[in-house]
């Protein structure tokens, strides 16, 4: 066997401002200030070639913070799969919009502020959407079928249009869609109709070219007030939450045993607690918090994995995540790759400094709580 010391290829990496990959050898130390710098890895995609437009796709989603979620940007790989060169893939965002969709594969885009945003606007999000419609002349209306949001509003639109509609696909092919039946066991097909409902996860998001990303002008017309109040929303404890609803969840694997100091990290951040498969079997969390292909799929803006080593089944469940952060004292396990932030480290001790860094810290808005209290 040969004497030289090779690095495993799969350990985590990092890219270089010059686009050069450098694997992560998981040094200790203070990182220091850290710098980010732009990386013009999508612009190497080649452009989707757009001839003529003959017709339109139309992808709707629901923006937050600025951003678009996963299920949202598989709605517009779909689009993009089953658009031709002729077929540019318009995208309406309802919400802000402060990221570029051209490496998703949009090649038109239009943002409407005034919706969205976590108000409850039916009326205006339907006459906004068939209004579009009516301009554009989509040949089909993707969407992803979020069980609030985006998923209710398609299903207003098709029945106000009196259009075709087929919800939770899981399966699309450039002539048919299928969802599931029987609990699963077998598929329900037919051609494609107007509406297109995606169930996150139908479609991978990775495409190997880009589309245009072009903004497109838009103004919303003034809507009369319809039937619905939006009466706000009302603050939930973050751990009474379903974990498919939770915007923040604090997961814990085989790496940890002190199960009251996860409730208190999960606690500080108004999280919901989650955990893997071996924890869960080890019986530190009941069933219904367990997180992967045998326990629920997760939405989350972030989920923090401690402890996690990363399984197949647990990455599948955490696929639609935004933001992933790992706290592993392992840098080559499987999460670290996922992962956007990895933390290599004793999880007890990380957990810990949370704990104590995180009470002497006056968060914004705390003194205002506090005055509530008192008043």
């Amino acid at each position: 066997m040969s004497g030289t010391r090779r690095i495993n290829p799969r350990r985590p990496f990092r890219i270089t401002p010059e686009g050069i990959r450098r694997i992560v050898l998981g040094e200790e130390g203070d990182a220091g200030e850290i710098a980010l710098s732009p990386v013009a890895m999508a612009s190497s995609k080649p452009l989707r070639l757009v001839g003529e437009a003959t017709a339109n796709l139309l992808v709707v989603a629901h923006s937050d913070r600025g951003a678009l979620d996963a299920p949202a940007r598989e709605a517009i790989a779909a689009a993009a799969i089953l658009a031709d060169p002729a077929t540019p893939v318009l995208v309406l965002v309802l919400g802000d919009l402060a990221e570029d969709l051209g490496p998703f594969g949009a090649d038109r885009i239009l943002a409407v502020p005034e919706c969205g945003n976590g108000a409850f606007l039916p009326d205006l999000e339907v006459s906004v959407l068939s209004d579009v419609i009516d301009r554009f002349q989509p040949r089909h209306v993707l969407m992803p079928d979020s069980p609030t949001g985006t998923g209710d509003l398609g299903r207003r639109a098709a029945a106000a249009l009196d259009a075709e509609i087929a919800t939770h696909v899981v399966e699309l092919k450039t002539d048919s869609v299928a969802c599931n039946r029987q609990g699963g066991t077998v598929l329900a097909r037919r051609g494609l109709p107007r509406f297109i409902l995606l169930d996150p996860g139908a479609i991978d998001a990775a495409l190997p070219f880009r589309g245009a990303g072009k903004r497109l002008d838009y103004a919303a017309h003034a809507v009369a007030p319809g039937l619905y109040r939006d009466l706000g929303l009302k603050p939930v404890a973050g751990a009474a939450l379903p974990l498919e609803e939770a915007d923040f969840i604090v997961a814990a694997g085989n790496g940890v045993r002190d199960v009251p100091t996860v409730e208190a990290v999960a606690d500080l951040f108004g999280a919901a607690i989650g955990a893997s498969r071996v924890a869960v079997d080890d019986g530190r969390f009941p069933k219904d918090k367990q997180v992967g292909a045998t326990g629920k799929t997760v939405q989350a803006s972030v989920y923090m994995a401690i402890g996690i080593s990363g399984a197949v089944q647990h990455l599948q469940g955490i696929r639609a995540c935004r933001h992933v952060i790992a706290i592993n004292s392992d840098a080559s396990a499987p999460i670290a790759r996922r992962a956007d932030l990895t933390i290599v480290a004793d999880a007890q001790a990380v957990m810990q400094a949370l704990v104590s860094e995180t009470a002497r810290r006056n968060w914004p808005g705390d003194a205002a709580d506090e005055a509530r209290a008192d008043g």
